[in-house]
């Protein structure tokens, strides 16, 4: 759905298992939801590096004669949904260089805040840079790092950027992990086999067998060779601020992350909504598929019977071709279809996880209306997005953000709805337990943990460094 926040990306990556890029390849299946505009992966068979990287979904880049030339033990993989660079080849991670000390590849996750600064300042000292995204300016920064070792080049490198960070590295023969200070965006560590698997989400771990260990801790980098697994904590303390949003919809259901189930997080929001904002309604009818398990919760709690009474369509691609003749709101008919039998007649309590502009929102409650239904009440299982997200989230100018430029009863004549009310901030962080003080809710309230310090700092998918062509 094209009216929904978007996470950056998600990175994999895998040390000592001789099909390293395959199971890298699997890991990227498993978290395609983290981005589709790109996939790539760099792998290493301690005497050379090769990267293959490609536009579009994994099963679009990856055939099987494309990972026949990436062999060796060592692999980490990308998938990219740009916030920072624009949406092309050359954006593409990992991103991989040659430099003094030998070979390196990166795969990050996140939105680097002062970015734009650290460019400019490398530019003036004669850094020539491949891309436009935010990430290349960390492999630049380990190239100029004075630090002999390979953890401690990555280490001086990063206390050199502000923002959001999960990525992976890997040299010619040893990988490493690392996490902002803050930690904004997920990382996991597993094992399988002896073999060592780093990973966005758990739902890697899960897919290809792997035995889940921990997440990798806000500020810890975890270096893994033929030592073993080594941890550091390089970086100045600072309060945990994990991203809220990974629980209201990036991350997976099935993931574990923050301490927590994602699918336990949306379902104890969806009881929360029903006992602070119940809906005097015949049905609770989710909008597949991020509003699922928040509406079975609500369903659960307020006693109102569950049904899917929108459908959606997995098989829509990124593009289509529309018909010569108009068909309004074709875009998301393509995507949704209500089922007359189940919704004409009924008042619904339609649950959705956010509303970012508006859109979508509004043409759905039409095509609810459309299929016969008495009156179409929303609840949405997240407080209003009023801010743009600096932290890796592809977010919309705030003059774009329908809760930012209109007030609840503005919002809801504009989506036509019966009723509109989104779970409060105060209740979404009762329910996270001491959320207050573990989650960034910026989106939400403003309160930015770190400083953006960019003169004109990303939000969505536009050149970083320049205009847009």
């Amino acid at each position: 759905m094209l009216d929904k926040l978007h996470e950056e990306c998600g990175v994999v990556g895998v040390y000592d298992h001789p099909e390293a890029a395959n199971l890298v390849y699997l890991g990227l299946y498993a978290l395609q939801h983290r981005g589709q505009e790109s996939a790539g992966i760099a792998a290493s068979n301690h005497a050379e590096m090769r990267l293959e990287v490609g536009m579009g979904l994994v099963a679009d880049v990856f055939d099987p004669a494309r990972l026949l030339k990436l062999l060796g033990p060592l692999a980490i993989g990308h998938n990219r949904y740009s916030t920072a660079g624009k949406n092309e080849l050359i954006n593409a991670q990992p991103c991989m260089i040659n430099y003094a000390a030998g070979s390196l590849a990166l795969a990050h996750n996140g939105n680097l805040v002062n970015a734009q600064t650290i460019r400019e300042e490398l530019a003036g000292k004669g850094a020539i840079f491949q891309s436009t995204n935010d990430s290349e300016v960390i492999v630049h920064l380990m190239a100029q790092a004075k630090a002999e070792t390979f953890v401690d080049r990555a280490a001086e490198a990063l206390r050199q950027v502000s923002g959001a960070y999960s990525l992976v590295l890997m040299t010619k023969t040893e990988l490493l992990a690392a996490r902002d200070p803050y930690g904004f965006r997920p990382l996991c560590l597993g094992k399988l086999d002896g073999a060592y698997i780093v990973a966005s989400e758990t739902c890697v771990m899960d897919l290809i067998e792997a035995e889940f260990i921990r997440e990798v801790e806000p500020g810890e980098i975890i270096l893994i060779n033929d030592q073993g697994v080594q941890s550091f904590f390089p970086f100045k303390k600072v309060a945990t601020k994990n991203c809220v949003f990974e629980y209201i919809y990036f991350a997976r259901p099935d993931s574990f992350l923050f301490g927590e189930y994602v699918y336990t997080a949306r379902k104890d929001m969806g009881r929360a909504m029903a006992q602070e904002i119940p809906a005097d309604a015949d049905l609770v009818v989710p909008v597949p598929d991020s509003g699922v398990v928040s509406a079975m919760g609500f369903a659960e709690e307020s006693g109102i019977p569950f049904e899917m009474g929108l459908i959606r369509n997995h098989y829509v691609g990124r593009t289509f071709i529309e018909p010569q003749s108009q068909i309004r709101d074709f875009g998301v008919k393509l995507k949704l279809n209500a089922i007359k039998k189940i919704i004409a007649g009924q008042r619904i309590a339609v649950i959705d996880d956010s509303i970012v502009r508006g859109t979508t929102c509004r043409k759905i409650v039409k095509m609810l209306r459309d299929a016969g239904a008495k009156e179409v009440h929303l609840r949405i299982a997240s407080p209003p997005i009023r801010h743009s997200c600096f932290y890796g989230v592809d977010t919309p100018n705030e003059e774009k953000l329908i809760a930012h430029t209109h007030n609840l009863e503005e919002t809801r004549r504009y989506l036509s709805a019966d009723s509109l009310h989104y779970l409060s901030l105060e209740k979404m962080m009762e329910v996270l337990k001491n959320g207050e003080k573990k989650f960034c809710s910026a989106c939400f309230d403003g309160n930015y943990p770190v400083p953006i310090t960019d003169k004109k700092p990303d939000t969505s998918q536009i050149e970083m460094f320049g205009e847009p062509s």
